[in-house]
């Protein structure tokens, strides 16, 4: 039997390319979907034997790409985010819905994709991206706050409605900017993620907030 795949949309070379190499680690098949214009080629070799695809994810997810090489996931990290710069009061209806596109609707299409075959099996871990200015807005990031808000709303949805089927969906909440050799690396979100994923059924939890300092917090 095929070890299980893991799908990471939205890869960049942070955070998103250290969740694929955890979850390769840890022995699963890995697919990533970064933007046409980032490395491919370098994600492909750091990556070694996975799946790097190009795709802008507000033109839709390439699930029959992914599927055609290594059949449905186990596991789905969105891990996507889009946000035109700018104060609430000047955001048009336009700019705030093609940032939605990405930040939200392209996470329900990926998360609809993997969900049956998901319940077919019984068992799967919808994990997303969350930030902080999702729980407190930030002048200038209007958009963002609010697209990272309605992620986590839907995340928040996916674990209560999916947990019964024995799907565990959860969102990471990273409040501050990911670097390198902090508490907010990318190897740090990526261990929570793999955390979340390895969690007994009965000690799920649905929403962890980085920086953690331990259960409770």
């Amino acid at each position: 039997m095929a070890n299980p795949l893991a799908v990471i949309l939205g890869a960049g070379p942070g955070i998103g390319l250290a969740a694929a190499l955890r979850f390769r680690r840890e022995g699963f098949r890995v697919a990533m979907v970064a933007r046409p214009g980032d490395d491919l080629k370098g994600f492909g070799r750091a990556l070694d034997g996975g799946l790097v695809l190009g795709a802008d994810l507000a033109e839709g997810v390439p699930t029959a790409a992914i599927e055609a090489w290594g059949g449905p996931p186990r596991v789905l990290v969105y891990n996507a985010s889009a946000g035109a710069p700018g104060p609430a009061a000047e955001l048009t209806p336009e700019q705030v819905m093609r940032d939605l596109q990405v930040n939200v609707a392209a996470a329900l299409a990926g998360a609809r994709w993997a969900l049956p075959s998901m319940r077919g099996a019984g068992e799967g871990t919808l994990l997303f991206t969350g930030g902080g200015i999702g729980l407190k807005p930030q002048p200038g990031l209007a958009s963002g706050s609010l697209g990272k808000a309605a992620l986590r709303s839907l995340a928040l949805s996916f674990a209560a409605e999916l947990e019964p089927e024995g799907i565990h969906a959860a969102t990471v909440t990273v409040r501050g900017f990911v670097q390198a050799g902090t508490a907010l690396s990318p190897e740090a979100v990526a261990a929570c993620f793999w955390d979340l994923h390895a969690q007994p059924r009965d000690r799920w939890e649905r929403e962890r907030v980085l920086p953690w300092d331990g259960p409770g917090t």
